[in-house]
């Protein structure tokens, strides 16, 4: 596999669409930056596919592949909660 300045791009921009739609699912206010959106959403972009190739999924539609970007967006919700869970508890101040 060679490594692209269009491939760095392209995953970049699918990273932030995943953890966009990843904080779209998660109720709430996330108080993250962006830097850290695109970052999640490339972790689960990356580790969705290899799950979804895993389970057998990934091969079952032509076109996009619906379920695995289920896979995709699922776990960047939960890589979404967890960040944003943690900075809320590291927030809280005791009086």
């Amino acid at each position: 596999m060679e490594l692209t300045v269009w491939g760095i791009i392209t995953a970049l921009v699918v990273g932030l669409i995943i953890g966009a739609l990843g904080r779209l699912v998660v109720p709430g206010r996330q108080d993250m930056p962006i830097w850290l959106t695109m970052l999640i959403g490339v972790g689960a972009a990356l580790l969705g596919t290899v799950v979804a190739r895993a389970a057998g999924i990934a091969t079952q539609t032509a076109g996009i592949d619906w379920m695995e970007l289920l896979v995709q967006v699922a776990l960047a919700a939960i890589a979404v909660a967890l960040v944003a869970g943690v900075g809320r508890r590291r927030r809280v101040s005791r009086y």
